[in-house]
């Protein structure tokens, strides 16, 4: 299925393909201030609507995701990274897809802040 999604003003869009199985909540120190919900999609599912450039890039830690926000309206859409087998990936907020139902989709809880 192909979904559509941005920040809160539209300066940061995008469409992605796949399913919606499950979303983590991570505690780690950004993911918990942030409240997103992210669904892990093949990096090459991610299409970008708008230029990369209209999005701000935030690293911390280990600086190997890239944790994309809009400079407008401070909303983190999506991060950029690598999974275990260096597959590049990316992590899509799934409260900036465009008609989801959020209660819908069962939720895995991840405790990253004992990283």
């Amino acid at each position: 299925m192909k979904y559509k999604g941005s920040c809160h003003c539209g300066r940061v869009a995008f469409e992605v393909e796949g399913k919606i199985d499950k979303a983590m909540a991570c505690n780690c120190s950004i993911c918990q201030r942030k409240g997103s919900l992210l669904w892990f999609v093949p990096r090459e599912n991610l299409h970008l609507l708008t230029p990369e450039q209209a999005s701000g890039t935030y690293t911390f830690n280990k600086h190997v995701v890239k944790h994309r926000f809009c400079p407008v309206c401070g909303i983190h859409p999506y991060a950029e990274g690598t999974d275990p087998k260096s597959n590049a990936m990316a992590a899509i907020n799934v409260r900036c897809l465009e008609g989801i139902d959020l209660a819908a989709i069962p939720v895995q809880n991840y405790d990253g802040r004992s990283l």
